[in-house]
């Protein structure tokens, strides 16, 4: 009678005898160290890990970040300030000039100061402080919140005009 253990080792030997020599072995791409071959080679049912079934979970949004924000408004937009008189176009344009500044390594607190139309957040230096996404309209909020730190944002256009947002934590 085989011993359970003698049992073990025949069987993969028994398994290896049936099949075709494998092939070499590719050179190793990761910079993971290669195991060691183990003395006793055991097939496994289980197929390898792939890269796609390895890779970490995508990282938990956080609950509240800081951000500062230029806002153009424009006449019309909700709560622009009477002195607005812009049309819708003249603000698009002017956003679109904050953004790429912003994008270019201007200071963006200096940009604040000089197009944001926001008189809330003026004394603040565009800081809007610490928010959760339903504490701002969706848009905004999206954008915001899909920022690295110190990221800035295209234009994003609210019903308050088009705001540009550089995240700050």
């Amino acid at each position: 009678m085989v011993s359970p253990r003698a049992a073990l080792l025949l069987v993969p030997a028994l398994v290896l005898a049936c099949q075709d020599p494998p092939p070499a072995p590719a050179p190793a791409k990761s910079a993971a160290p290669a195991a060691a071959p183990s003395p006793t080679p055991t097939p496994s049912a289980a197929p390898l890990p792939t890269p796609e079934k390895t890779a970490a979970a995508p990282e938990k949004p956080p609950e509240w970040i800081t951000a500062q924000h230029v806002l153009v408004a424009y006449k019309g937009a909700k709560n622009a300030p009477k002195t607005v008189t812009r049309s819708k176009a003249d603000a698009k344009k002017r956003a679109d000039e904050v953004a790429t500044k912003a994008k270019a390594g201007d200071d963006f607190t200096a940009l604040v100061k000089e197009y944001s139309d926001d008189a809330a957040t003026a004394e603040r230096l565009g800081s809007l402080g610490k928010f959760k996404p339903e504490g701002m309209v969706k848009p905004f909020s999206d954008a915001a919140f899909a920022l690295k730190v110190d990221e800035t944002s295209g234009v994003v256009e609210t019903p308050f005009g088009f705001h540009v947002i550089k995240r700050n934590q």
